[in-house]
């Protein structure tokens, strides 16, 4: 129940070709204080719940829960989320044994693009590919909780 991933800017576009999958997202937060941010998710056509810890120093370490529920349900929940629903396309790109997320955001978040790699350790090597930029892994504007209170239009 220990997500460890890290975080990076994207500095072009070409990752769509690459992508095997896309997923419009809405999310939003209950809670989104960082020692224990509470996600409302609707992925396509499904709904979730996700409780996660706050990070430990390097960033790429949290306690993380989540639970599938009904659409139905996300979208109920969403109604009583804080304000400052995400929206954002996920890109899924396979690059040797990992898989990439690239987040394209939309509405007030418009213009940012971020890609996130879940690893086994925070010791694990990847292949980066080459619209990978600048890492942001510990920076906290750049945290989804963050850009729903903060977003990027306002920086």
């Amino acid at each position: 129940m220990i997500e460890i991933e890290r975080k990076f800017l994207v500095t072009n576009d070409s990752f769509k070709t690459a992508a095997f999958s896309q997923n419009h997202i809405a999310q939003g937060y209950l809670s989104s204080v960082p020692e224990r941010t509470v996600r409302v998710r609707i992925k396509g056509d499904k709904g979730y719940l996700t409780i996660k810890g706050i990070s430990n120093d390097s960033g790429m370490s949290r306690f993380e829960w989540e639970k599938e529920i009904s659409v139905t349900e996300a979208k109920e929940l969403l109604l009583l989320c804080e304000k400052g629903v995400i929206d954002k396309t996920r890109f899924e790109i396979k690059l040797g044994n990992h898989i990439f997320e690239v987040d394209e955001f939309y509405g007030d978040n418009e213009g940012l693009i971020v890609a996130e790699i879940e690893l086994k350790s925070e010791m694990e090597t990847f292949e980066k590919p080459n619209w990978l930029g600048e890492e942001v892994t510990n920076i906290t504007r750049y945290y989804n909780s963050y850009l729903s209170t903060n977003p990027y239009k306002n920086w």
